[in-house]
């Protein structure tokens, strides 16, 4: 690659860098926009939109947005929900993961096939039917429903076990061979040696849950109970001539997806990689 790199012409390349860099400047431009007019009143925001900043910065914004409309609460409520979905799927997911790679029994390749033909099916399609299950079980309006149901994922247990087939097998014969069982050589020998892919899945899952909003508008009435998209569409509806409050409000929504991507992105590119997958 770097060899590749250096027999490009320097003036291909200053092209080159200088194209990266203007469509690098225009997808980041939405949220530079974002967060600009975050910091302005709403007067100064309607004279000139386009206008980086007011004439002061309006720090207050946020205030108002975390504690007047109540975002605090529900970034706390989406934080937690998340937190359970991330661990969860990535228990579940190692362990499936590791039972379809390395552990043979009858049919164990139809049942990997039938699990990952889930994943062509339309969430819509279960929407009705999963409310009728929380219904039965009296989770409306509680924190089972926002968690329990994701605790599976056929998309991570196809990454882990296609991760734990790309293991050696000479490893897990010589810890068998010095008396380890399964679950020993799943969490001393493999997960260890899968924190890419456990990263990758890790990413995926939270931003997944961080951003999910068709099921928690479905299954949550109650506004305590809110998570951070359903405050976003109330914080819209109840403020939408005040501009600056709805993109303090996106911003705050949009931080933590934007922290974990760049703290992950290393492992996420890593665990593709790795994996084999397209």
């Amino acid at each position: 690659m770097l060899g590749r790199s250096q027999s490009i012409p320097w003036g291909q390349r200053i092209l080159l860098y200088a194209f990266l860099m203007i469509v690098g400047a225009v997808m980041a431009y939405p949220f530079f926009f974002m967060v600009t007019t975050s910091l302005k009143d709403n007067q100064s925001t309607f004279a000139n939109i386009l206008a980086p900043f007011g004439p002061s910065l309006e720090w207050a914004n946020y205030q108002a947005v975390l504690s007047t409309i109540n975002m605090g609460r529900y970034m706390l409520n989406t934080a937690f929900i998340t937190i359970c979905v991330v661990l969860g799927q990535i228990f579940t997911s190692v362990m499936g993961g590791f039972a379809f790679a390395r552990i043979k029994f009858p049919g164990r390749d139809a049942l990997f096939r039938a699990y990952l033909g889930t994943i062509m099916i339309p969430f819509m399609v279960v929407l009705i039917p999963t409310y009728k299950l929380m219904l039965l079980f009296n989770w409306v309006d509680r924190y089972e429903s926002l968690i329990i149901p994701w605790l599976f994922t056929a998309y991570g247990t196809f990454l882990m076990r296609q991760f734990f087939r790309n293991i050696p097998n000479e490893l897990e014969e010589a810890a068998v061979i010095d008396g380890a069982n399964r679950f020993t050589i799943l969490w001393r020998i493999f997960v260890p040696l899968s924190m890419p892919a456990i990263a990758t899945q890790a990413t995926i899952s939270f931003l997944y849950a961080w951003n999910s909003f068709i099921w928690p508008l479905v299954v949550i009435h109650n506004k305590e109970m809110y998570v951070v998209t359903q405050g976003l569409a109330d914080l819209q509806g109840g403020y939408h001539a005040n501009v600056p409050y709805i993109m303090a409000g996106a911003t705050l929504a949009i931080l933590p997806t934007v922290l974990v991507y760049i703290l992950a992105q290393r492992y996420f590119v890593e665990g593709i990689a790795t994996t084999g997958l397209k």
